[in-house]
């Protein structure tokens, strides 16, 4: 997969999570959740752009760690939302799939580029 093809790839599950953010209730809860899921699930595709124009490895290094951060919170809001019992896990099993191999995807990135080690 080329960076073109990550940043459609990215751009596309942002999209998933407006459309998500804009079904959950318009209670003070649901409002909350869905605009944290809304900041977090659309500036990680907009964060990779940034990495895809970095300035030097450790510019790329840091920014996509920035992607990855935005990646795991928007994980962390997707479970709040199944917890929350205002969508199945298995309604959204597939864009909780897609935000984990996302995750692998840049995590992977990250290896390579010398910039993530546990």
């Amino acid at each position: 997969m080329d960076s073109n093809d990550l940043q459609m790839r990215l751009i596309r599950f942002s999209a998933r999570i407006l459309k998500l953010a804009s079904l959950l209730p318009p209670t003070y809860q649901g409002l909350h959740i869905a605009k944290q899921m809304t900041r977090c699930g659309t500036s990680l595709s907009a964060n990779y752009g940034e990495v895809r124009s970095a300035e030097s490895r450790s510019d790329f290094i840091h920014k996509l760690r920035i992607v990855l951060k935005e990646l795991n919170e928007t994980e962390v809001w997707l479970n709040l939302v199944v917890e929350s019992s205002w969508f199945s896990a298995e309604k959204l099993s597939e864009i909780v799939a897609e935000n984990r191999e996302l995750c692998r995807i840049i995590a992977a990135s990250l290896k390579t580029a010398g910039g993530f080690s546990r």
